[in-house]
């Protein structure tokens, strides 16, 4: 089994222009027009099993209704996340919500949420995922929205980390998009329950990629490509290439994806 663990589809009402605005922003040409079905085909051009959406509420005035349409996408083909807005006021009351609907974790973008991983603000957010035992993940590294302020680095994610060592954490793009030496000098192999994902590595050179799933652990990686910005075929291959065993192979691709969302092979 593949689990894509990072794919980004939305409601028809915005898909086309969700996406149309990202891809004009960012100068990339997306595999999808942001769609299920879109994406589901896609999936089957490319040998991928199962996905896992993640919303983003970019606004507080989004969470009710973007986690209600992402639990209506949790079924078959997918596993879904909520999203909170730090800046809401009914924040734990929605982080309730995305229990009591099913939903597998909460996604924070904080290029487009505002704020930085160790932000002290944040800190109440954090505890009060961590007493959901929800997992979190993160964008990290740099971002087309915001390219010259990267609002979650190595360095920061370790100061985050020190304050909370028990939570839950998946940082998207192998430890931070287009960082990977400060990842592997900084971020990987750090303890507690803390992940990588491969989204967007497409660019991360096959040598370092391999360095830091070693340094990190092959039982803390997951498999992601970030579509419909990145195509999961071309990172399964990548990963195929790599020096790693079956065993690793197998962990990567599903075993650890399934252990996070609670789910039996």
């Amino acid at each position: 089994m593949i689990i894509d663990f990072h794919v980004h589809c939305f409601n028809p009402k915005i898909a086309d222009r969700a996406i149309g605005v990202l891809a004009d922003r960012c100068g990339i040409d997306p595999y999808t027009r942001g769609l299920i079905e879109q994406t589901e085909k896609r999936f089957d051009e490319w040998g991928i099993d199962k996905g896992v959406i993640l919303p983003i509420a970019t606004k507080p005035t989004q969470q009710i209704v973007l986690n209600d349409w992402a639990a209506a996408q949790n079924h078959g083909r997918f596993y879904s996340f909520g999203s909170v807005h730090p800046d809401a006021e009914d924040l734990c009351e929605e982080l309730d919500r995305i229990r009591a609907l099913g939903l597998y974790g909460v996604k924070l973008h904080p290029d487009y949420q505002g704020f930085m991983v160790d932000d002290s603000r944040m800190d109440a957010v954090y505890d009060e995922i961590e007493k959901r035992d929800l997992p979190v993940i993160f964008h990290a590294g740099w971002d087309c929205y915001s390219p010259d302020l990267i609002h979650v680095t190595p360095e920061r994610s370790v100061k985050m980390l020190a304050r909370h060592p028990n939570l839950k954490v998946i940082f998207a793009h192998l430890g931070a998009n287009d960082m990977w030496q400060e990842v592997y000098d900084k971020l990987a192999g750090i303890g507690g329950e803390v992940y990588f994902d491969t989204a967007f590595t497409a660019k991360c050179p096959d040598e370092l990629m391999e360095k830091i799933i070693k340094k990190h652990g092959a039982d803390r990686i997951l498999f992601a490509s970030d579509c419909p910005w990145n195509s999961s075929l071309e990172i399964k291959n990548k990963i195929l290439r790599l020096s790693l065993t079956d065993d690793e192979r197998e962990k990567i691709f599903s075993s650890n994806a399934l252990g996070i969302l609670g789910e039996k092979n």
